[in-house]
């Protein structure tokens, strides 16, 4: 579940998540055993880093927790994440690859099997920073363990958006429609090649149009913040699994300047 966003404009990066973590449980009932899902709203999704990596700042996003005798989340395991990396500072890709290793070891160790044969829901990361000295941004996306092998977002000066979740409002905020509804009216309509790309040209026009290239870090900041608090909103008011909860985290990366967070929950007492 959950819904991570990074984006990248000319300005710097924003990383943006919120904080809720959704577990299946089977519950005794009287006609069986009934599945459900609890919810707890106080996870740390928005990874940060010490000196010399604080350039660098993760989203984690899709399967919330490592094991199952012992679950935990990814941000339990930063402590001996960081504890495994050199004393000088990694480029963006290199501090990818140590991400995925560290984290696709967990899952092998800890993850059992899936019996019936189907794929794992990947617990997945957005790796945002900068080079030394570099001018523009590096964003990576990990799958684990579907995936692990870092494939670069927005590449050189192209900007724009990468997220993953649950992200079904987000989508048809972007797209002006569910994206289940093209390929479903493409079986449905049985269209031909030709058809098909006329179609894909005619919905296409419904799409948002975001100009990444000058939106300064504050309009990027404003739009992951309005895609994640819409989705938060969206499913407390409708039924379905409300996977997207809690506080909303949001830091900024600028060229040759630590991640700062611009807005960070922290542990209270009432």
């Amino acid at each position: 579940m959950s819904l991570g966003i990074v984006i990248k404009s000319p300005e710097g990066l924003v990383l943006a998540a919120e904080s809720r973590v959704t577990m299946g449980i089977k519950m005794k009932a009287p006609a069986g055993n009934l599945d459900t899902h609890v919810y707890f709203d106080n996870a740390t999704k928005l990874l940060s880093f010490a000196s010399p990596n604080s350039h660098i700042g993760v989203v984690t996003y899709g399967q919330a927790v490592i094991g199952k005798k012992t679950p935990r989340t990814a941000a339990s395991f930063l402590p001996e994440f960081e504890s495994t990396l050199p004393e000088e500072r990694l480029t963006v890709e290199e501090f990818a690859k140590r991400i995925s290793a560290f984290y696709m070891k967990q899952w092998l160790k800890e993850m059992p099997a899936n019996e019936n044969g189907g794929k794992p829901i990947n617990m997945s990361f957005i790796v945002a920073g900068y080079d030394k000295n570099d001018v523009l941004g590096k964003v990576y996306v990990i799958d684990i363990p579907g995936s692990p092998e870092p494939k670069e977002r927005c590449a050189g000066e192209t900007f724009g958006i990468t997220f993953g979740g649950q992200t079904e409002i987000m989508t048809r905020l972007m797209m002006g429609y569910d994206m289940r509804l093209a390929p479903m009216l493409k079986k449905e309509l049985n269209l031909s090649s030709e058809q098909q790309a006329k179609f894909d040209t005619v919905i296409n026009r419904y799409q948002t149009a975001v100009p990444f290239q000058v939106f300064a870090l504050q309009d990027c900041i404003d739009l992951a913040n309005f895609y994640i608090k819409t989705t938060i909103e969206s499913q407390r008011l409708s039924i379905g699994i409300r996977g997207v909860g809690g506080e909303i985290d949001v830091a900024i990366i600028k060229r040759n300047k630590e991640l700062e967070f611009i807005k960070r929950k922290k542990e209270y007492v009432e």
